[in-house]
């Protein structure tokens, strides 16, 4: 079938507003448009797409997606080798000068010429990578390897949104672009943070986490991965004439669309290059992404060509380091943190030590699979990491340094299999690496957060009980438990006006909220408990099926895994949860608080024109909540998943839609807007909030 004019020029028009508005948000950090606008376009680029598959093209913005996993690695022949640099290990301003005067001998400068102009940049500590575009588009991605054979990572560099699937402007028949893939330490954070949420495995620092994410066989998880790119040098290059210095290379490939680092200077002689390293050096800690030095380059082309290599390193370059920030202490002994989600720490308590800037006296060890795959033990002198501001951490051992045949750490064993902070049961299940207190209503350390996943508005929703209010009730001493919320001799309006930034108006306000919050459902009750792995569907099955909490409070294990969609790890979080005598005792506070009976009938099966029929909500409809659209599917006798897979049967999307949008279109899913939802149900209204399942009655 023949593609219309209107259809191919409009995806060519979508495709160059949105490689646009990716580079301004991805490479010059200045977004042009909301999100929800961006999203609008690649929609529309992808339903177009759909609808006329000819034209699809892999560098589309809409495939960045990364394909199927592969085998292995496939190796790449660097057309230009990709050589290292000599390191000047002169971390003083005698480094620069050192580097100075071997360039001006090697190029038979004697005192009288002027000096010799560079330009200086940071030495990123990451993944170096040669991108290989054609005609404009790029076609290999390889990483450095022994420097004449890398790997084929293509199809990982494509999902990376800084990197250009395409060059802007008249790009040259070859072009290779040599830079630096990393990871920021905002995103390493927030990427252990997931992973040892998840009972994943931890990453020792960012470079390792970008190397580890560049070199997976499945694009999808390198997708998932927040990786970064800066563009600093080339590598072959066909039909382009080059710029005549090193500074105006850097400037072409910022105008061909690629990330140019800003921290960079052309610079005189020595004293200019020892400025920058100084400068950059009292930035370091603030920097957003590591670094271990600076870079020095010849500037002019003709110079470098000139001078050449020497036991394949460039004499016209150099990397001119900073003081390590991995320093050796000794490990005194091991403590014990309880983190706001229950995760146990393991903390190292260190001989006092000066790294990074700063006195570290504790450092991370983050649980006891790192324990042991270091094979860290008390008593061992060990090497501690720090950068900017994240945590210190112990990278490993000095297995030379260790006194004889230390005992290895057990972190079960010392804490007695019970938090520190409340007694609670510590479990840690066969295939997860965190341990973790089960006490979560009662745990102290965990107590702010149980209160506020208790108070959120798809709980039992408190309206007003935010974070500000949490932290000052739970510091007085007021509340240490959600029962507490409704016990009127701690919490009323004159406690309540007696905070900070509270006045008798707001006071009376959250009175009223809590009690409002009385009236509530068994799936909200169920999902406000903050069991582990029991999100709101599940809370939802868990209401449907037992029908009343006593039902529930009774179930094993077995009876638990009859529940649609609870398999052994959902109940056996259950089962744990209940049974810690101390999370007992805060829902039978709360059952007497809320004057609630102590059982109740069973559900009946849920029945209506939408039975057995499974939804997924997406985006941000027009005139409903996502929970009021829920809500109205669930009275139908519907059922609301959180994940997209064959079993779902319509997917409802409002605007803002990502990638469960995507993945319903690529399953042929029927997908409705707000209006379809409605017609499908009959319905006009949203019913109110107490039509949803009773707590202790029949639906």
């Amino acid at each position: 079938m023949a593609v219309s004019p209107d259809a191919g020029a409009r995806v060519a028009a979508l495709r160059a507003e949105l490689e646009r508005h990716e580079h301004a948000y991805y490479v010059l950090d200045a977004p042009t448009v909301p999100d929800a606008e961006y999203d609008r376009l690649f929609r529309e680029l992808q339903a177009l797409e759909a609808a006329h598959p000819e034209l699809v093209i892999p560098d589309s913005p809409t495939q960045r997606v990364g394909g199927q996993p592969s085998s292995e690695l496939a190796a790449v022949h660097h057309a230009v080798p990709m050589l290292s640099i000599r390191t000047e290990t002169d971390t003083t301003d005698q480094g620069a000068v050192a580097f100075d005067a071997r360039v001006r001998r090697a190029l038979g400068l004697d005192e009288s010429a002027p000096p010799v102009t560079y330009t200086a940049e940071l030495k990123f500590d990451g993944l170096a990578i040669s991108l290989r575009y054609e005609s404009g588009r790029l076609v290999l991605a390889a990483t450095r390897g022994d420097g004449s054979t890398g790997e084929d990572v293509t199809r990982n560099v494509r999902t990376l949104r800084q990197i250009p699937l395409r060059l802007a402007g008249e790009a040259p028949p070859v072009l290779e672009v040599r830079g630096e893939i990393y990871m920021r330490r905002d995103d390493f954070g927030r990427l252990n943070a997931a992973q040892e949420a998840a009972g994943q495995k931890i990453f020792v620092n960012p470079r390792n986490a970008a190397a580890g994410s560049l070199r997976q066989l499945d694009p999808k998880i390198t997708a998932q991965r927040p990786l970064s790119f800066f563009a600093y040098g080339l590598g072959e290059v066909r039909g382009w004439t080059l710029p005549d210095s090193h500074s105006g290379v850097l400037d072409a490939l910022a105008a061909f669309g690629l990330p140019v680092c800003a921290h960079r200077t052309r610079t005189e002689g020595p004293e200019g290059l020892a400025r920058f390293h100084a400068d950059m050096a009292a930035l370091r800690d603030k920097l957003p992404f590591d670094i271990d030095g600076v870079v020095y380059k010849v500037d002019a082309i003709a110079r470098q060509l000139e001078l050449g290599f020497v036991s394949r390193e460039p004499r016209w370059a150099v990397a001119h380091k900073y003081p390590a920030q991995e320093v050796a202490t000794r490990l005194l002994g091991i403590d014990v943190q309880v983190g706001r989600t229950g995760a146990i720490t393991p903390v190292a308590r260190l001989e006092p030590v000066f790294v990074g800037g700063v006195t570290v006296t504790n450092a991370t060890l983050h649980n006891q699979g790192e324990i042991d795959r270091k094979d860290v033990r008390i008593g061992d002198w060990v090497v501690v990491r720090r950068a900017g501001d994240v945590i210190p951490e112990v990278v490993g051992p000095i297995v030379e340094r260790r006194a004889g045949e230390l005992p290895r750490f057990d972190l079960l064993a010392a804490i007695d299999r019970r938090c520190p902070e409340c007694g609670s049961h510590v479990v840690r299940g066969e295939d997860e690496a965190v341990a973790r207190c089960t006490g979560g209503l009662f745990c102290p350390a965990q107590c702010k957060q149980a209160l506020l996943h208790f108070a959120s508005r798809r709980a039992v929703d408190i309206d007003g009980l935010g974070e500000q209010i949490v932290n000052q009730l739970v510091g007085a001493g007021i509340v240490r438990t959600p029962a507490d919320l409704f016990d009127g001799a701690r919490v009323n309006a004159e406690v309540l006006a007696g905070l900070a930034r509270m006045g008798d108006k707001s006071a009376a306000n959250l009175v009223h909220a809590i009690e409002q919050s009385r009236e509530t459902t068994l799936a909200r009750f169920i999902f406000a408990l903050g069991i582990r792995n029991v999100g709101e569907t599940t809370a939802k099955d868990l209401a449907r099926h037992f029908g009343a909490l006593a039902a529930l409070l009774a179930a094993d294990e077995a009876a638990l895994l009859e529940v649609p969609d609870v398999g052994p790890v959902v109940a056996r979080c259950i089962v744990e949860f209940l049974a810690e005598a101390h999370n007992r005792e805060v829902i039978a506070a709360l059952q007497q608080a809320l004057r609630w009976p102590e059982s109740a009938g069973t559900a009946r099966p849920a029945e209506g024109r939408l039975a057995g029929k499974t939804f997924v909500l997406t985006g941000t409809l027009p005139s409903l909540r996502r929970d009021e659209a829920a809500a109205m599917i669930e009275a139908a006798g519907g059922k609301v998943a959180g994940s997209v897979s064959k079993k779902t049967d319509y997917l409802v999307a409002g605007s803002d839609a990502g990638s469960k949008l995507d993945k319903a279109q690529q399953l042929g899913l029927v997908i409705l807007d707000e209006d379809g939802l409605r017609d499908l149900l009959g319905a006009g209204d949203t019913p109110p909030r107490d039509s949803q399942t009773e707590l202790f009655g029949d639906n």
